[in-house]
């Protein structure tokens, strides 16, 4: 039994075809799915090409208060 355990460990090991087989086929289409998603996200958030989209960020009430906020001393550290 440890030697069959050994010699796969030793093939996955040295061998690139299989270890990038086993990386395909258990890593790659999961990043596959989640290009796609993000791909068609960002289609959608893009929209058509051509079209302009302004995003506002409407009246902000509080920034028209401000009065440059206070004072704090602070002592320089060499």
């Amino acid at each position: 039994m440890f030697k069959y355990i050994l010699i796969l460990f030793l093939l996955i090991a040295f061998v690139p075809g299989i270890r990038s087989f086993l990386f395909e086929l258990l890593v790659g289409r999961q990043i596959a799915k989640e290009q796609k998603r993000y791909n068609d996200f960002m289609e959608k958030e893009r929209g058509k090409e051509g079209e302009v989209k302004v995003k506002s960020t409407g009246t902000n009430q509080k920034g028209k208060d401000f009065d440059g906020g206070q004072y704090v001393d602070y002592e320089e550290v060499k």
